[in-house]
């Protein structure tokens, strides 16, 4: 029912009493399950970022483990897939902030799983020794030191900071372009989308080291 809310009213118009009506319970027995509409809304979140991460887990399982530009392209697809499917999940944990609310710490490591299988392909493809290293253009800049650091630290051990800054870089042209796809911003401009897609996201393998 929450989710059909999310549907036709969006994040921000999500009600534990219409949800309460939608389900016909009585609007305080909701609130036992979910004290606030912030409840909820993590509750949708967490799910929607372990679904994400569930597919993207599952696609790099079952790519060959030594084709990493395989697994990249398998495992954007996979998510890609997932976010037509269930746009208004995708929209809720990628797109607009929902006003008011503040994602609790219980969000992270749910939202973490997508990026960390990207990670874990760029890590080993590193670790192989066939992962091109970023060359003729600058260097990562040196404030991001700490952060490369922390990503080093916790999903890219032994990468160096040009590598991870390039990673970052790829992962977040791969979800804007499935922003882009579902919320209208290639109408008129693509045609065939899945095919653009597999292009796009194949070059950003490239741009991130792996071979092509």
């Amino acid at each position: 029912m929450a989710r059909g809310q999310l549907a036709t009213e969006g994040a921000g118009g999500l009600s534990l009493r219409a949800v309460a009506r939608d389900m016909g319970m009585v609007s305080s027995a909701i609130y036992r399950y979910f004290p606030s509409r912030d409840d909820l809304l993590t509750a949708l979140i967490v799910d929607g970022y372990n679904a994400i991460g569930e597919v993207a887990e599952q696609a790099d399982a079952a790519s060959p483990a030594g084709d990493y530009p395989g697994r990249w392209l398998a495992v954007g697809r996979a998510v890609r897939d997932w976010a037509l499917a269930h746009p208004h999940e995708y929209a809720l944990v990628y797109g607009s902030p929902v006003p008011g609310y503040q994602a609790p710490q219980q969000t992270i490591g749910p939202a973490a799983r997508a990026a960390t299988v990207f990670a874990k392909i760029i890590s080993e493809a590193y670790l192989a020794g066939v992962l091109r290293r970023p060359a003729g253009g600058p260097g990562a800049p040196e404030s991001l030191r700490a952060d490369a650091a922390a990503l080093r630290e916790s999903i890219m051990p032994g990468v160096p900071d040009d590598v991870i800054a390039a990673a970052v870089t790829c992962w977040a042209g791969l979800f804007g372009l499935l922003s882009f796809e579902l919320f209208g911003q290639f109408e008129n401009v693509i045609s065939d989308r899945a095919a653009f897609f597999a292009y796009a996201v194949g070059g950003l393998g490239r741009l991130a080291g792996l071979p092509g």
